[in-house]
């Protein structure tokens, strides 16, 4: 075993200690923090880094630095309207802002659909990548049986026990991201002090690298979950513990691509859903399998929340006219029909659009609900919502930028 692999183990151990730490794990901030922070460090973590380094090169920390503070700002308006919504007793919201919300729940529902498949995508390649197996038929062929098993999960049994994952794989998730952060930023040192920096320049420019940037969108969202986490925890925790989850995420985002860009020359990253596999073996042998080991459980994991959520959600929304188990068949239906059809990218592009609808149309309420209250927020929600919506009409995937 190397040093790096040691301290890439010892960071692991650490984290995961002060994760199960009591007062942490127990304190109401962090558990009401911990959905938003898991749905954001999620599977956009593991095809970031060699997106942004090819892409963007010497840049790249600087995109990062957007996409978070695109995600921030929106997730302001998210915030606005929990507040607003909770004082709806004393002041009710108009037609209009009630309309636009039933209208944002059935874009996210939709945004469920195409997220699942992202998520069980990278599941499939990221379970066979090790393997004399990794073929694009065989990932297909593994994704198609996922599908089938958590359609199967939700029809007969619900996801009850299923659910009952998520916890444990977002201490993994975590825990192999702290022991990754600790194996870059040694090799980081390494190269810096051979002198080897690199500052790649970007293949992607000017009107490409913006619509490129709108279609990865869906890689830094997930703090929306704190709106539907009523029945748990008050107005004012959900909002302040949205806040924290943005700020750990960004900090842990920036860390990474900065870490990653300027180590490896971008005409050696491998653009592929798995490249960042094969650029840590260059940092620190043990840490392909920990990536795999936590790719696995944390797309698993999302995929089963996602999944119960669209399902709850079509039902909701159509009044109980729809059951859940009959969300679940169209999420699969849909999910490994956009398998077999496109690629991960595409699917990324997808989804990043539909989550830019649902976050268009959040501050869209936001802005109306800022101007019923006279306050001047109404015009920056407005900018807001058509950012948002530019985001949903043109961001494209990496191949057709």
């Amino acid at each position: 075993m190397t040093l790096t692999d040691t301290i890439v183990l010892g960071a692991l151990a650490l984290t995961a200690l002060v994760l199960f730490w009591p007062r942490l794990s127990r304190a109401p901030m962090w558990r009401a923090a911990v959905t938003p922070l898991a749905s954001i460090i999620g599977s956009g973590f593991l095809v970031l880094g060699p997106i942004l380094t090819v892409s963007y090169g010497i840049w790249a920390p600087a995109v990062m630095l957007a996409l978070c503070a695109a995600a921030y700002w929106l997730g302001g308006a998210v915030r606005f309207n929990i507040r607003r919504l909770a004082a709806a007793k004393d002041a009710p919201r108009t037609r209009t802002e009630d309309r636009l919300d039933l209208l944002s729940d059935w874009a996210l529902s939709f945004a469920y659909v195409i997220s699942v498949a992202y998520y069980l995508n990278l599941f499939g390649a990221f379970a066979l990548d090790m393997t004399p197996f990794a073929s694009d038929l065989n990932e297909h062929l593994l994704t198609t049986v996922v599908f089938i098993v958590i359609l199967a999960t939700g029809w007969l049994r619900g996801f009850g026990a299923l659910e009952r994952m998520e916890q444990i794989a977002v201490t993994v998730k975590l825990a192999v991201i702290g022991g990754l952060l600790a194996g870059m930023a040694v090799h980081f040192a390494d190269v810096a002090g051979a002198g080897a920096l690199q500052a790649s320049a970007p293949t992607q420019t000017g009107w490409a690298a913006l619509t490129l940037a709108f279609g990865l969108i869906v890689t830094v969202q997930g703090f929306e979950t704190s709106r539907y986490l009523g029945d748990e925890y008050d107005p004012a925790l959900r909002i302040r513990s949205m806040r924290l989850a943005q700020t750990i995420a960004t900090a842990i985002y920036l860390t990474y691509i900065a870490l990653l860009s300027y180590v490896f020359p971008a005409d050696a990253i491998p653009l592929s859903e798995t490249g960042i596999i094969t650029m840590m073996r260059q940092v620190a042998p043990i840490l392909p399998a920990l990536l795999v080991a936590a790719a696995l459980t944390a797309q698993f994991s999302a995929a089963v929340a996602d999944t119960g959520g669209a399902g709850g959600l079509f039902s909701d929304m159509t009044g109980a006219r729809t059951s859940p188990r009959m969300g679940y068949a169209i999420l699969t239906v849909v999910g490994v029909g956009l398998t077999w059809a496109v690629d991960i990218y595409a699917i990324i592009a997808y989804a990043s659009r539909a989550f830019a609808a649902y976050y268009a149309i959040q501050a869209a309420i936001a802005a109306l609900g800022a101007r019923a209250e006279g306050r001047g927020h109404a015009i920056w929600f407005t900018l807001l919502a058509l950012m948002a919506t530019a985001m949903a009409i043109f961001g494209t995937p990496v191949e057709g930028a």
